[in-house]
């Protein structure tokens, strides 16, 4: 076979060549690795964040068509954003911040409303915008995570929220056909926000889970962002949740 023939074999097409993706909290670790990745496959993406600074070196990078500096839970903003998007797009992402866990003795209630907004309410109102905004067969897709699928002390607030958002994809998937809605649930993903959330025990965590994962490796947002982007391109996909975890579910009881 010549060099021509076997070049050609294995000449790879951009999968999101011409299309437009909105990262929403797209200025570190798994938002801004899927901004990476989607430009790699030819996508021009438009990014979000409330840094502004940190926001102006992921554009620079990323070489992102349009920013905006907001936080993201703050409604009117979001609805402004969406609003000032001049051209339906293709694909949106939206990550969050960690969630609020605490026992019952230490419960802060005014920390866990602002949890809820910033994961379920900042998903339905999300859905709401990108109903007018994102073309037929384009995707809807939400972080969410994993830990709450086991039961400990402190863990009853995000024990909820990790079970509500896969009923929540389902029927978003359902509401806002033909756009596709999935759900990305990570377990101990190592980006800056598990730094920040860890401390000093994080280097203790990350050589733990290497010893014990089935991967034997640690999670990094590359690993979510190349889940992210096939999601974008796979159009058979709706109302599902994708785990991500290295295996650490297979560990729990």
């Amino acid at each position: 076979m010549s060099s021509a023939v076997t070049a050609s074999h294995i000449e790879h097409e951009p999968e999101l060549l011409g299309q437009t993706v909105v990262v929403i909290g797209g200025s570190a670790g798994i938002g801004l690795e899927t901004a990476r990745r989607a430009r790699s496959e030819g996508a021009q993406v438009i990014l979000t964040g409330r840094n502004v600074e940190r926001l102006r070196r992921a554009a620079d990078e990323v070489e992102a068509q349009s920013t905006a500096a907001f936080d993201a839970t703050d409604f009117e903003l979001l609805e402004r954003f969406f609003n000032s998007l001049a051209m339906p797009v293709h694909q949106v992402l939206v990550t969050g911040p960690g969630p609020y866990y605490a026992p019952l003795a230490d419960f802060d209630f005014d920390k866990a409303r602002r949890d809820v907004e910033a994961h379920l309410f900042l998903a339905i109102q999300v859905a709401r915008h990108s109903a007018k905004k994102v073309r037929p067969g384009g995707t809807l897709l939400f972080m969410g995570g994993t830990g709450g699928r086991h039961t400990a002390p402190g863990m009853a607030l995000i024990a909820a929220m990790t079970a509500a958002m896969p009923a929540l994809t389902k029927n978003l998937a359902l509401e806002l056909a033909p756009i596709r809605v999935n759900l990305i649930a990570a377990g101990f993903v190592d980006t800056p926000l598990s730094a920040s959330l860890l401390g000093d025990q994080l280097d203790a965590r990350r050589e733990r889970l290497r010893k014990t994962l089935p991967i034997r490796r640690v999670v990094g947002p590359a690993d979510i962002a190349a889940l992210a982007v096939h999601l974008m391109t796979n159009t058979a996909v709706t109302g599902a949740t994708f785990d991500i975890d290295g295996g650490q579910q297979l560990l729990e009881s």
